[in-house]
C-alpha cells in the first residue's frame, strides 16, 4: 500500500490534495482504508475527471442550437413492430429465438449498479417487493423468467439449454445482491450461470472541480453510470467468458421494468434474421412531453437523444399517419452481438464522452461535520450504454407494446408514476388478460360474474387480482389446460403447484 507522502504527492498532482485534510486525525484503520481508495486513483485520470465534470456542468442546459437540422427518424427498414406485424413473420421471429436459445448462443446481462435512494430504500432495487400476493421480488421474477425460458426452448428444441445471466453491479450493490441470491439458492438457477461482476466507482466532484468527501476517511463515489459496461466487460474478461460458453448473442436490461422479458426469444430473432449487431427495443412514447429519450438518427448516425435535448417544436411533430415523428421512446432494453460489444470495448470505449448529472451528495464540511444537502451540490459523470449505438454496422430498432413490456420501478410510493403502486398494476393486469384470454372467468366474493374488462385506462385497477408465475408462463403461452372454462375467485394465484393440481 502507497504511505501517506506517495498519496499526497500523488493528489498534488491531481489537484485534490484537500481529501487528506482529515487524515491525521483518522484511527490507524480508517486512514489505511483511505490511503488504499485514494492510492488507487491515478493522478492525470483523477485530475481530466474533475475538470470535465466542472466544464460540462457549466454549460448551458437545453438542445443544441443547431439539434434540429441533424435530427431524423429511423428509417422505416430499421424498425420492426412485435404487434404491427405479419403473425407469420412474428412466428418465424419467435421460432429463430428459441432456436439460438437452444444452441446456448444467448445470455442475457442485467444492469444492476445503481441504488434504490430514489425509491427510498438501502439495497439494490432487484430486492424490492412491489406487492405482489406471491411476494415476490424483481430479481426473482426475472430469474424465473430466465426458466421459463430455457425450459420453453428445451421443449421445442428437445435439448437442455442454458442462459447464462450476467449482473453487473457496483460497489453499493454487489455485497448485498451476493447474499441475496445465495440465500435464495439463487432461485434454483445453476449457480455457475450466474456471473457477477463490478463496474468502476468514479468521485462526485464539486462545481468548481473538487471531489467530495463524503466521510473523513472516504472520498464520495458513484457508478459510472449503465455505459460503464464496457469497461468492466474488459476488467473483468467477461467477454472471455461468454466466448468459452459459445455466447453469441447479448440481451441487455435494466434491473427496474417488472415487465422485461428476458431473452426474449422474438426480440433475439428478429435481431438475428435482419443481421444486426446492435438492436434497442422501443415503445411509443405516450405524449411528446413525456420524460424517455427517443431512438432517433442524428447526422445519419443510430442515437438516443434526451427528452431535455429535444426543442418542444421537434417533440410535437407528426408524421403523415398522425403519429409522434420522433415517437420512439427508449427503454434500455438492447441487443448485441459479442462481436459487436468485443469491438466497442476494445476499439470504441474511450470515444464515449460522460454525461452529467447534478446531485445531492452527502460531504463533510470544513470541521469535519457530516453534511446532507437540501440542494444539488455535486456532479456525478455517468457514461450511457446507448452511446455505442452509433458504432453499429447494423441497427434496428423494435416496437413493443408497452402495457405488455415495460412498467419501471423508479420511484417512492408518493410519486405521480413509476413507483411500487404503478408497477404492481401493470403486472397484474397484464395477468388478468392473459386469465381471459385463456378462458377464465372471474367470480366475487358472493359468486356472482364479474365483468370481462381487458381494456381499462392505466391508472384503473383489474377486478380480479390475478398473479400467475414466470414458471407458469413466460408471455402469456400455455394457460388454456389450466384456465380455460373455469370460474376463478380473486384473488388467484398461479404458480406451478397449483398449476398441476388444475390442469383439465
Amino acid at each position: 500500500m502507497a504511505s501517506e507522502r506517495e498519496v499526497r504527492a500523488r493528489l498534488q498532482r491531481a489537484g485534490q490534495e484537500h481529501l487528506l485534510r482529515f487524515c491525521a486525525e483518522l484511527p490507524p484503520g480508517p486512514r489505511a482504508a483511505l490511503l488504499a481508495e485514494l492510492g488507487a486513483l491515478e493522478p492525470e485520470a483523477l485530475r481530466e475527471h474533475c475538470r470535465r465534470a466542472a466544464a460540462a456542468c457549466a454549460h448551458p442546459p437545453g438542445p443544441p442550437p443547431d439539434l434540429a437540422a441533424r435530427l431524423r427518424p429511423l428509417p422505416p427498414e430499421c424498425v420492426g413492430s412485435a404487434s404491427r406485424c405479419d403473425p407469420e413473420m412474428r412466428r418465424l421471429w419467435e421460432e429463430e429465438g428459441f432456436r439460438q436459445i437452444s444452441l446456448n448462443k444467448v445470455a442475457v446481462l442485467l444492469l444492476a449498479g445503481g441504488q434504490g435512494t430514489r425509491l427510498g430504500v438501502t439495497y439494490p432495487k432487484g430486492m424490492y417487493q412491489v406487492g405482489l400476493p406471491s411476494r415476490k421480488t424483481l430479481y426473482q421474477l426475472q430469474a424465473e423468467r430466465i426458466r421459463r425460458v430455457e425450459q420453453l426452448a428445451g421443449q421445442r428444441h428437445g435439448t437442455r439449454c442454458n442462459v447464462p445471466w450476467y449482473i453487473m453491479t457496483s460497489e453499493f450493490t454487489l455485497g448485498p445482491t451476493a447474499k441475496f441470491f445465495r440465500e435464495h439458492d439463487f432461485f434454483h438457477l445453476d449457480p455457475s450461470n450466474v456471473i457477477m461482476f463490478e463496474q468502476h466507482m468514479l468521485p462526485a466532484v464539486t462545481f468548481d472541480g473538487k471531489a467530495i468527501l463524503e466521510q473523513k476517511d472516504k472520498v464520495a463515489m458513484a457508478p459510472d453510470g449503465n455505459g460503464g459496461l464496457y469497461c468492466a466487460l474488459s476488467d473483468h474478461q467477461i467477454l472471455e467468458d461468454m466466448e468459452r460458453r459459445g455466447v453469441e448473442f447479448v440481451h441487455v436490461y435494466c434491473v427496474d421494468n417488472i415487465l422485461v422479458r428476458l431473452a426474449d426469444p422474438v426480440f433475439i430473432g428478429f435481431c438475428v434474421l435482419r443481421g444486426a449487431d446492435c438492436g434497442a427495443k422501443v415503445v411509443e412514447k405516450a405524449s411528446p412531453e413525456e420524460p424517455v429519450g427517443v431512438v432517433c438518427q442524428v447526422d445519419g448516425v443510430p442515437q438516443v437523444v434526451e427528452y431535455s435535448e429535444i426543442s418542444p417544436e421537434t417533440a410535437q411533430l407528426r408524421g403523415s399517419d398522425g403519429s409522434l415523428l420522433y415517437g420512439l421512446g427508449n427503454i434500455c432494453n438492447h441487443f448485441f452481438t459479442r462481436d459487436f460489444l468485443r469491438m466497442v470495448c476494445s476499439e470504441f470505449e474511450p470515444l464515449l464522452k460522460p454525461h452529467v448529472a447534478v446531485k445531492k451528495v452527502p460531504y463533510v464540511d470544513e470541521e469535519g461535520n457530516p453534511v446532507k444537502p437540501i440542494k444539488p451540490n455535486g456532479i456525478k459523470m455517468e457514461k450511457f450504454v446507448f452511446d455505442v449505438f452509433r458504432f453499429a454496422k447494423s441497427f434496428v430498432a423494435f416496437e413493443v407494446s408497452r402495457e405488455e413490456e415495460f412498467s419501471p420501478l423508479k420511484n417512492a410510493a408518493s410519486a405521480a408514476r413509476d413507483n411500487p403502486i404503478t408497477t404492481r398494476r401493470a403486472l397484474l393486469r397484464q395477468h388478468y388478460r392473459w386469465a381471459l384470454q385463456a378462458g377464465a372467468c372471474f367470480l366475487d366474493a358472493g359468486g356472482a360474474r364479474l365483468p370481462e374488462l381487458p381494456s381499462l385506462p392505466s391508472n384503473r385497477e383489474p377486478p380480479a387480482i390475478c398473479e400467475i408465475s414466470p414458471l407458469v408462463s413466460y408471455s402469456g403461452e400455455g394457460l388454456e389446460p389450466y384456465l380455460q372454462g373455469r370460474e376463478c375467485r380473486s384473488p388467484l394465484i398461479l404458480d406451478e403447484n397449483q398449476a398441476s393440481a388444475l390442469q383439465l
